[in-house]
């Protein structure tokens, strides 16, 4: 096996976004691309990434392989990387290793060792969500930044006329609505909204920068879908509800 990226920025931004919920998880490579699919340890939240094979200026893969590893020492390898040098990656299997080239100005070889990761096979949740919003990443991190004054959970709903982000506790209230004229798409059947830990959202968002696209997919009380790119890299988060007792 042996892939190459001319970015290694952006592979580094992906693997940040997976590490900030996930500590070991395996990465898939097959003939479709490298992919991931995982839960983080309190099981309330999913990632499924994935990388195409169009990504990769080399893609030399002989039948579907799992690779899995030690996702925050694996980030901190990543954090060496810069943006002008290309990113080999290849496995030594006679010695469990992940075998990560960097080549810009000068070349840098790391070994990662290979982890057992013991995990059954996901399916993707099906949900039949009732709302899709569609909106800046920096917009979406501003309203999260002001419900974190207020609150560990926020609200977030819409109707057919708005998006909005709520949070109330002992310290007061916030109401945080964006007019539909004002999203980049707000396709509602129904007004729906449900709970959810504030800081999941925020470290699902870690990566998004101003020009990022977020599609939220919305249902009451059930889980929320986030999703956004990353170069050619698709990310896709779900996060459980908080189910407020009656």
């Amino acid at each position: 096996m042996q892939l190459v990226l001319k970015d290694s920025a952006s592979f580094k931004k992906c693997v940040d976004a997976i590490a900030v919920l996930i500590d070991e998880a395996e990465f898939l490579i097959d003939s479709k691309g490298l992919s991931l699919k995982a839960t983080d340890p309190s099981q309330i939240s999913m990632i499924d990434f994935h990388l195409p094979k169009s990504a990769f200026q080399e893609f030399t893969v002989e039948q579907p392989t799992k690779v899995g590893l030690d996702l925050d020492y694996f980030s901190q390898i990543m954090s060496r990387a810069s943006s002008n040098e290309s990113i080999k990656l290849a496995l030594d299997h006679e010695n469990a290793r992940l075998m990560l080239t960097f080549k810009g100005n000068s070349t840098r070889h790391f070994s990662v060792p290979l982890i057992d990761v013991s995990a059954a096979e996901l399916p993707t949740p099906k949900i039949d969500f009732d709302a899709t919003v569609k909106i800046k990443g920096d917009a979406l991190q501003g309203g999260l930044k002001d419900a974190a004054l207020i609150s560990s959970h926020i609200t977030v709903g819409v109707d057919a006329l708005h998006f909005f982000l709520r949070a109330n506790s002992s310290k007061g209230e916030l109401n945080h609505e964006t007019e539909k004229k004002d999203l980049m798409e707000l396709n509602a059947k129904k007004e729906c909204s449900a709970m959810y830990p504030l800081d999941y959202l925020q470290d699902m968002l870690k990566v998004a920068d101003s020009n990022t696209i977020v599609s939220l997919q919305l249902k009451a009380n059930a889980p929320i879908q986030l999703s956004y790119s990353v170069g050619e890299a698709q990310l896709s988060y779900f996060l459980a509800p908080r189910i407020e007792n009656a």
